[in-house]
C-alpha cells in the first residue's frame, strides 16, 4: 500500500462516514455501499476490504458501537470483495450493471444482518420479512448514490490512472 492509496482510502472513508452521518434521518440511505463498490472496481477487493472496516469503525463511532458493527464489516466487505472481482472487467460493463449490482447490495446487505439478528432471537424470517421495506431504501438508495457518484469518483481515478499507470493498475491486471 502505497501513500498514495493510503490517502485515497482515508478521504474515501472520510467521505463515507460523513455521508452515512448527513444522511443518518433517513432509513437505510447512505452512499457507504456504493462508495465501498466504486472503491472494489477501481482499486480492487483487498482496498475495498479496508474500506469497509475502516468506514465501519469511523462511522459507527459517530452513530454508535454495537452488535451490528461485525455483521456491518463482514457485510460490506463480501460486497467490496465482489465488486474487486467486476472492477477486472470495468472497461466492458456498462454502468446499469454496477447500478443493479448496488441495488441487489442493499437487498445482500439486509438477508445478512437479518441472519446474524434473526439468529440471536431465533426469529430470522420475521426480522427479514420485517426489514424489508428498509432494505428496498437501501437498495434504491444504493443505486442513486452508484449513479451519481460512480462518473464523479471515476473520472477522479481515471485522471490519476493517467499520471501514475503502473501503480495504479487494478490487482488482478497484468502489469503490461
Amino acid at each position: 500500500m502505497n501513500l498514495y492509496k493510503l490517502t485515497l482510502i482515508s478521504l474515501l472513508a472520510a467521505l463515507a462516514t460523513v455521508g452515512r452521518f448527513l444522511f443518518s434521518f433517513y432509513p437505510n440511505v447512505q452512499p457507504v455501499t456504493a462508495i465501498i463498490i466504486i472503491c472494489g472496481i477501481w482499486l480492487g477487493p483487498f482496498y475495498s476490504v479496508v474500506l469497509a472496516v475502516v468506514t465501519t469503525i469511523l462511522s459507527n463511532m459517530l452513530l454508535g458501537m454495537g452488535i451490528w458493527t461485525l455483521p456491518q464489516i463482514v457485510s460490506w466487505s463480501l460486497i467490496g470483495l465482489l465488486a474487486g472481482w467486476l472492477g477486472k472487467y470495468r472497461h466492458v460493463i456498462p454502468m446499469y450493471v454496477y447500478a443493479a449490482f448496488a441495488g441487489v447490495s442493499g437487498y445482500f446487505f439486509g438477508f445478512m444482518m437479518a441472519v446474524t439478528y434473526g439468529q440471536v432471537g431465533n426469529h430470522f424470517f420475521a426480522y427479514w420479512l420485517s426489514s424489508l421495506p428498509f432494505d428496498t431504501y437501501h437498495a434504491v438508495g444504493n443505486v442513486v448514490f452508484m449513479i451519481v457518484l460512480y462518473p464523479v469518483l471515476s473520472r477522479l481515478f481515471k485522471q490519476y490512472e493517467s499520471k501514475n499507470i503502473h501503480s495504479f493498475k487494478h490487482p488482478n491486471q497484468s502489469m503490461n
